[in-house]
Order: structure tokens, then sequence, then C-alpha cells
């Protein structure tokens, strides 16, 4: 199957329109990270958890940026929400990754989800089921480089890089430097 037909490609060989370049990703990440500081009035509590796969990455260099401006560190970690999908039966052959939390768990902190495109709501449906089994947050927010619209569900996200208005044939691709070697967003 060419890759241009092949949903899963990401090997940059898929046609596509570039909508957001590593400047503009950067540029998106930086005005995240100053968003979530205005509504947590601080890096007091915060926890960033990025979601497999280009969520983690994510949510590391939002904590970085939110470092540099609070000069402070800012406590990461990655969630996996495979077994929590409602589409499991369907795809059962999914590899779990792991969920990785600071020592200090989620209680009581301000959890701010991370995931690079945000689509029919269902992937943060798990997310959130994940959670609850982790423990008890103070407040949960949804930051995303990219929204394409389309929601089946009714969640929304609180920080959003791009809002990107998209058919439902079309394909939302990100690439990632820690992942792909590059940064990008492309539409097909």
């Amino acid at each position: 199957m060419p890759a241009s037909q092949n949903p899963k490609a990401h090997d940059g060989t898929a046609a596509g329109r570039i909508v957001l370049d590593a400047d503009d990703i950067s540029r998106a990440l930086t005005r995240i990270s100053h968003e979530i500081l205005e509504r947590n009035k601080g890096a007091e509590d915060l926890l960033l958890l990025g979601l497999h796969t280009r969520g983690v990455p994510l949510a590391r260099r939002l904590a970085a940026n939110i470092a540099a401006v609070e000069g402070t560190t800012v406590a990461t970690g990655s969630l996996d929400v495979t077994m929590y999908r409602d589409d499991l039966r369907s795809h059962p052959t999914r590899a779990p990754h792991r969920t990785e939390l600071p020592a200090a768990g989620i209680d009581g902190k301000t959890v701010v989800l991370v995931d690079d495109v945000l689509y029919s709501g269902r992937t943060i449906r798990a997310a959130l089921d994940a959670l609850s089994d982790l423990g008890r947050p103070a407040v949960v927010r949804l930051a995303v480089l990219v929204d394409r619209g389309h929601r089946e569900l009714p969640i929304r996200a609180d920080h959003v890089g791009k809002n990107l208005p998209t058919a439902r044939s079309e394909r939302v691709s990100l690439r990632l430097s820690e992942i792909d070697g590059e940064d990008e967003v492309t539409i097909q």
C-alpha cells in the first residue's frame, strides 16, 4: 500500500500539506505553556501527563518551557490508555506502554493531560478512566497541539495550539523530532 494511502505512515513519504512547521510548533507550545501557567497561577502542584506516544515528548517540551519561565521544575509523567480504550476488542494487538507517574502521585494535583491531536475525544475519555484508577487530582485539564474537530463525545481542550478544521476523510499527521526526526504537522 502506498504511504499516501496508509493511515499509519509516519515516514515522511506521504504527500501532504504542511500546516505547522517546527517554528510554528515551538510557538504554539510556548503559548500553551504560558496559558497553563496563567490558568494555574504558577507552577505549584502542576503535573503534565503526556499520552502515549506523541503526547509524552510534548509534555516534556511544555515542562521545559514552564521551567524556563518559572525557574522551577514541573512534574511530568506518561499515561498509557491502551487498556481503557473502547476499541480494544476491534484492535487487540495494540502494544501497551508504561504509565509513569512522579513519586508524589496525582492526588490533589492540577493534572494537564497532553496529547498531539484531538479528534473524536475517545482517547481522552480513556485517559480520564485511567486517571480515576490512579488517584484523585484536584482538577484535570487538557492541552493538545492540534484540535481537528469531529467530536463524538462532549470533550473540549482547555489549551489548543492550532484549531484545524478538517474533513473526516482527511488525515492529520504529527511528526516530532524525538520520535520521527523532525517537527511538522501535515494534512492529507
